[in-house]
């Protein structure tokens, strides 16, 4: 067993235990509400046919848009991921169900009606045995896809599978990546094979199929959700003694700090310097990795997050709606009043690089263009298909650099930033948004584009503290000497570390570690 291996099994178990827990619940929740609404729809075919297609409708929203949705409504983490994996449990569970009962032979209930039976009597009798295979099926469908679903929850904070997937595609770690999709892959394979056994078990009139197929699922879902909830129980005893500690002595600051990490190398190595920083100074930690922008920084304001590292100019462009471009000083001072004075944010001070975006392009294209700068870029790019990010095209700095330079290209493709350098060093696209800080731009021998007319806002990678965090003076000191103390040097040297795909790879913690060392930390 290689070492990278053993590393992602003992996340295993709490991976999936969250998963799940979070699935189970979902679909418990889902046909607790669905199966008793459709057995009111199956008999009243003016409701069914809007409340049905209505279901179908919001199950063919995309998973991270409905996701997305929820966040501003009901927080991070645990919340919106169960809400929307209950919704779309409910589509095949309503068909199921109401396909179900309506294809109950007529004759056999009018039988029933005709012996007596009140029409309750017949629909819990006669109508819902029948038709349990029917709504059984429905369920199989339902677990199928709420199961595959979750893996998408990770970037609004709730821990799944998918944190394998994430992490493991934006660090080039395709054994994470594998192992992510063979557990997953496997969570559905099992589930499903014991429902499909239990609904034969109904269709046979089997009462040992159906027994066996019960026992095994308590079994299943005994073993997987036991190990997050006794980790969660440990958490409870070991912040109980950290609050009686606090009381004996007010001065007491070691607590668990939550940190935060965006879906990229970079961010994953930044999280787990700050870790080992916090670890070392005696604190507890707990690590949200993977998390969409916004998601973070929503979640620091709202307390669920107390540290992560952003840029200036991201919340320059996205969360103060700035268009224009102040000098590298000037927008650090105005972002982190603006952060303090709105949000009880405090930006603890700038990291000591940035991570701007670029436009980059291979040396080879560059040459024949004689291209060196963005204004050079802008005789060209009408000729020219441009790769960026999946947020880039979407960003305010997009339309601000194609205001500023009259860029107008041929193309634009929206890539996951792991294969975006790829891109454009095999030919694919001709430029791309690069980010400066990014190793792989050595490594690919790119050319970064000049912006001369300062399209792009600076982004000062910076520390932030929630507002109850920016209260614990020793937790303020104890990430004080990260401060000013890595050069954009030493970050591509250390994102490079994890990126590259040959024997000198590493994982984010053993990068971060290196770049401790580096700043003697």
């Amino acid at each position: 067993m290689t070492e990278n291996l053993k590393r992602q099994l003992e996340k295993l178990p709490e991976y999936l235990g969250a998963h799940l827990t979070l699935s189970m619940l979902a679909l418990g929740i889902g046909i607790a509400i669905t199966v008793p609404a459709a057995v009111v729809l199956a008999k009243r075919e003016r409701m069914r046919w809007p409340i049905v297609t209505t279901a179908g409708v919001l199950q063919t929203v995309p998973g991270l848009a409905m996701l997305a949705l929820l966040v501003p409504l009901v927080g991070f983490g645990f919340l919106p991921a169960l809400i929307a994996l209950t919704i779309y449990s409910i589509y095949p569970i309503l068909d199921g169900t109401v396909t179900g009962i309506r294809e109950v032979d007529p004759a056999v209930t009018e039988a029933a009606r005709g012996v007596g039976m009140t029409p309750s009597q017949v629909l819990g009798a006669v109508e819902l045995p029948l038709a349990a295979p029917v709504i059984l099926a429905g369920i199989r469908t339902a677990t199928v896809w709420v199961v595959g679903i979750a893996t998408l929850s990770t970037p609004v904070g709730q821990t799944s599978l998918g944190n394998y997937l994430f992490s493991g595609l934006q660090t080039r770690n395709w054994t994470a990546v594998w192992l992510g999709c063979a557990c997953a892959a496997a969570l559905v394979i099992v589930l499903e094979r014991l429902l499909a056994l239990a609904e034969s078990g109904l269709r046979r009139r089997s009462l040992v199929r159906i027994v066996a197929s019960t026992a095994l699922l308590v079994v299943v879902l005994g073993a997987g959700i036991s190990a997050p909830a006794r980790m969660q129980g440990l958490g409870a005893r070991t912040d109980a003694l950290a609050a009686s500690d606090a009381e004996e002595d007010p001065e007491a600051d070691r607590g668990v700090v939550r940190i935060g990490a965006k879906t990229f190398t970079e961010q994953y190595i930044l999280a787990s310097l700050i870790e080992q920083r916090l670890l070392a100074a005696g604190f507890r930690t707990d690590r949200r990795d993977s998390l969409g922008s916004t998601v973070a920084f929503d979640a620091l304001r709202s307390g669920d997050l107390d540290v992560y590292v952003d840029y200036t100019g991201t919340i320059w462009a996205n969360a103060m709606q700035r268009s224009d471009t102040p000098a590298r000083g000037e927008g650090l001072a105005t972002v982190s009043g603006w952060l303090a004075a709105e949000h009880g944010i405090a930006c603890l001070g700038p990291l000591g690089f940035e991570n701007a975006y670029a436009l980059a392009m291979t040396r080879e294209l560059a040459t024949k263009h004689d291209v060196q700068t963005i204004a050079d870029l802008a005789s060209v790019s009408a000729d020219l298909e441009i790769g960026g990010d999946y947020e880039f095209f979407d960003r305010p700095e997009w339309y601000k650099l194609r205001q500023t330079y009259g860029l107008e290209f041929a193309k634009t493709v929206s890539y996951d930033s792991t294969f975006m350098y790829e891109a454009v060093a095999s030919g694919d696209v001709d430029v791309i948004s690069a980010f400066s800080s990014d190793g792989r731009i050595a490594a690919f021998d790119l050319v970064v584009l000049e912006d001369v007319r300062r399209a792009f806002p600076p982004y000062d990678a910076v520390l932030l503290l929630s507002p109850a965090a920016a209260e614990r003076p020793r937790l303020r000191e104890a990430l004080r000497p990260l401060l000013d103390a890595i050069t954009v040097e030493d970050m591509r040297s250390a994102n490079w570390l994890v990126d590259r795909d040959d024997g000198d790879k590493m994982p984010p913690d053993e990068a971060a570690r290196w770049l401790g060392v580096r700043i003697g930390s």
